[in-house]
């Protein structure tokens, strides 16, 4: 606790709480950090390290991707209340955002295989905080726009591809199993914030839910990047999946996985059609994430049950983590990712062919169980075929296809709806393009290649 006992007037009282103020700091910064060290060095002789990195990353996501990704529907029908925006421009610059993500990937792909996450990701939480607290004060379009390309530089600098990146070098046998702790903690993202924004805006109106979401991102994000994340476990004398002995590390070495180099990697068949198959499938799950609440509120349910469906979907992805791993051990994994592809165009013929609530219902366990597993399932292809040397780079090519289809999902669908004037083609479409990924994969898995 800090107690300052103010004396004088004006600035010199001033200066004199700035200065206790700055005191106090300084000395809580310094225990911090001695007791992080302290706990870091225990740890290493206890509980690998690779733990705590994992569970670290794991609740900074569910931050990260519940703010700066899946809040943002919330915020469509309030501010085309107050600035007469169009839902085409409003998604057109989310849409900026996931194209400039993409464009990012490959420089931070790069940095992050030379230099890690830890630094990367605390600037990048900095930076996202900043910019939430601009758009809470935006009230002209191309601003907004600027704001927006500015979160996504910064998308790709904290969500998923640095946490899959980190846990490719921290885990290798047990790689699988880290990738589904990661997106099934992650995955509570939209089942908490996208409630928590609809309610912040009810309660405050969407310019202060977002300095409070704002505030909330910084305080649970950037200390934890900061503080916590290493770069590889060979740093504190330890080696992926947590054998610390000399004679382990040895044998760890001996045995370490084939290493693909980008190039190489490009220029095989399989990666290509690998980028097809979840480009096709992202493309279907981005234009969902964002035109679900609106596609529910036209078809005449409360903007609140909308919500509470879109949080729902969040919920179901848990499950059909759990399954994607115990599945991925025991059948091909091309085999499970195709199943996921199809369970997205099995819900999209649910909530189309049955519009009541059971066909809503419907539609989020399936699309859930579906959509959570994807992520993971990206991550442990990638990581299979091409070991983990050069992941950041090449999950980044790959990112820059998966990011586009994502940047292009919400704006195409907005454009459409803006023209059409009606969702269920649109929905149709998403579907097809579910169909086109499944077979993608499976022609992967025909190669003959794991």
């Amino acid at each position: 606790m800090i107690v300052l006992i103010a004396q004088g007037n004006g600035d010199e009282q001033s200066y004199f709480v700035y200065g206790a103020i700055s005191t106090e700091i300084k000395r809580y910064w310094k225990a911090v950090m001695m007791e992080n060290t302290s706990t870091q060095r225990k740890l290493q002789h206890g509980v690998y390290y690779g733990w705590v990195i994992l569970l670290t990353i794991s609740f900074t996501e569910i931050t990260s991707w519940g703010i700066l990704y899946y809040a943002f529907t919330v915020f469509l029908k309030p501010m085309q209340a107050e600035l007469g925006w169009s839902t085409a421009q409003l998604t057109g610059a989310f849409s900026l955002a996931l194209l400039c993500s993409a464009g990012a990937a490959l420089p931070v792909g790069s940095l992050l295989d030379r230099h890690g996450t830890r630094w990367l990701m605390t600037i990048g939480s900095c930076a996202a905080s900043l910019l939430l607290l601009a758009w809470a004060m935006v009230g002209n379009l191309i601003l907004f726009y600027v704001i927006w390309a500015g979160i996504g530089i910064v998308m790709a600098t904290v969500l998923y591809d640095p946490a899959f990146a980190l846990v490719a070098v921290w885990f290798h046998k047990l790689r699988a199993r880290a990738l589904t702790i990661l997106t099934f903690i992650a995955g509570f993202a939209s089942v908490i914030f996208i409630p928590l924004a609809q309610w912040l805006i009810q309660l405050l109106g969407w310019r202060m839910a977002l300095l409070a979401l704002a505030l909330l991102l910084a305080l649970l994000t950037i200390p934890l990047h900061a503080l916590i994340l290493r770069r590889r476990p060979e740093d504190l004398g330890l080696v992926p999946d947590g054998i610390a002995s000399p004679a382990a590390m040895s044998l760890a070495q001996s045995t370490h996985e084939q290493s693909i180099p980008t190039k190489d990697a490009l220029h095989g068949a399989t990666f290509w059609w690998i980028a097809l198959a979840f480009a096709l499938s992202t493309l279907t799950a981005g234009a969902i994430t964002v035109h679900l609440i609106p596609y529910l509120i036209d078809e005449g349910y409360p903007a609140s049950f909308a919500a509470s469906m879109a949080g729902l979907i969040g919920i179901m992805a848990l499950p059909g983590r759990l399954v994607f791993t115990l599945l991925g051990e025991r059948l091909s994994r091309h085999l499970v990712i195709a199943i996921l592809f199809l369970l997205q165009v099995v819900s999209l013929v649910a909530i189309l062919l049955v519009p009541t609530v059971v066909g809503v219902l419907c539609f989020v366990v399936l699309f859930g169980a579906g959509f959570g597993a994807i992520a993971p399932a990206r991550a442990a292809v990638v990581a299979d075929h091409y070991g983990s040397t050069h992941y950041a780079r090449i999950n980044s090519v790959l990112g820059l296809f998966i990011t586009g289809a994502r940047a292009i999902a919400p704006g195409g669908a907005g454009i459409m709806y803006d023209f059409l004037g009606t969702y269920p083609p649109i929905f149709w479409a998403l579907a097809g393009s579910s169909i086109l990924a499944t077979g993608a994969i499976l022609l992967v898995a025909q190669s003959g290649e794991k």
